[in-house]
């Protein structure tokens, strides 16, 4: 949902976490280097330091920078006059990554999970990237009066997370398509 790629455009701050996202989505983080990064963004490597003391501090702005494309999808799918027209184009919104998540995974979730494994408070902060869904997913399953919001919103967003491991680990975005279509029938059956 949120994997993208420097832009020529931007200055160097902006294009050093682009290519953080980009890199640390491909890659991961233990593997990622700062001179990764830095090559992607065309920035000489000594300049990283000049914005990011550390490479934890540039893995926080790319959890940053997803968590502004998150919300700003969430935003985009609010012009839907429905509950449950809005959580239909989430999961169309999702799946549209099929590909992408064919070959390197989910980026909220493949980050979230390695970095929960680390003691440094990143996986928290991580955490709640995944945590803008649910909320979300939640208000319009509410919305469409359904008093276990919260336990449906966690499954939608489990669905979703298990499919992309399953595409990401057989390589197959098929598997994704059909998911989708089965996220869209059981939607459309708690209207």
């Amino acid at each position: 949902m949120t994997d993208s790629a420097p832009d020529v455009k931007q200055g160097k701050r902006e294009r050093l976490v682009a290519s953080a996202r980009a890199v640390i989505h491909r890659q991961g983080v233990e593997k990622t280097t700062i001179a990764d990064i830095a090559q992607v963004a065309d920035v000489p490597v000594g300049n990283v330091y000049y914005y990011f003391k550390t490479k934890d501090e540039l893995v926080a702005a790319a959890i940053k920078g997803h968590a502004t494309d998150v919300e700003a999808v969430l935003r985009s799918i609010e012009r839907n006059r429905t509950p449950q027209g809005r959580l239909k184009a989430l999961v169309r919104k999702l799946m549209s990554q099929r590909e992408l998540i064919a070959d390197y995974g989910c980026p909220l979730g493949s980050l979230c999970s390695e970095l929960d494994k680390r003691a440094n408070g990143l996986g928290r902060t991580c955490s709640e990237l995944l945590g803008l869904l649910v909320d979300w997913a939640e208000q319009q399953f509410r919305s469409m009066g359904q008093r276990d919001a919260r336990d449906l919103a966690v499954a939608l967003i489990a669905s979703y997370q298990g499919i992309a491991l399953l595409t990401n680990t057989f390589r197959d975005p098929e598997l994704m398509t059909r998911e989708g279509r089965r996220l869209e029938r059981w939607i459309d059956s708690l209207a």
